[in-house]
């Protein structure tokens, strides 16, 4: 029988999670990423530092999932667009990726937007099935210019009900 997780806490990130959501963005690369690329697009993506970057430039618009104190998940949206939910391996499955998905929709739709957007892999079916699983409809495919990988991305599109 598996023990329910705690609730996780959804906040703001800060200057103090930087390492932790570092860290958790790059075992996600690491388990789902660096396995689909080929050997120059990883060694690409990790000698230029693309986590960190990402990091120090967005950190103020993240929200973090905490368990314990741990930070175990994140999401960065702007208006009607996720640019990102990751949930670290060992904390997948336990309804965190879905509490930081509703926490996203919920401020999208406080703002107006009719809509939530964002955009996965075609190649990552789990991710396209958790969306699918949260109303989520594939809307368009184009190719992924991000890894050089030759990667299709998928658009995903939701309807909100704005509050």
């Amino acid at each position: 029988m598996q023990t329910p997780s705690p609730s996780p806490q959804i906040r703001r990130a800060g200057p103090s999670d930087a390492l932790a959501v570092a860290t958790l963005l790059t075992e996600t690369f690491l388990a789902t990423w660096k396995p689909q690329l080929t050997a120059e697009a990883a060694l690409r993506f990790e000698q230029e530092d693309k986590v960190g970057d990402y990091v120090r430039s967005r950190l103020a618009q993240f929200h973090v999932a905490c368990v314990d104190g741990t930070v175990a998940g994140m999401v960065d949206w702007e208006n009607d667009f996720i640019w990102a939910l990751h949930v670290s391996p060992c904390w997948q499955a336990r309804g965190l990726g879905s509490a930081l998905l509703a926490h996203a929709e919920a401020a999208m739709a406080a703002a107006g937007h009719r809509q939530a957007r964002l955009e996965t892999d075609t190649f990552n079916v789990k991710s396209r099935a958790f969306y699918r699983r949260h109303g989520y409809a594939e809307v368009e495919f184009y190719p992924d210019e991000s890894w050089h990988s030759g990667f299709t991305t998928v658009l995903l599109s939701k309807p909100l009900v704005p509050a």
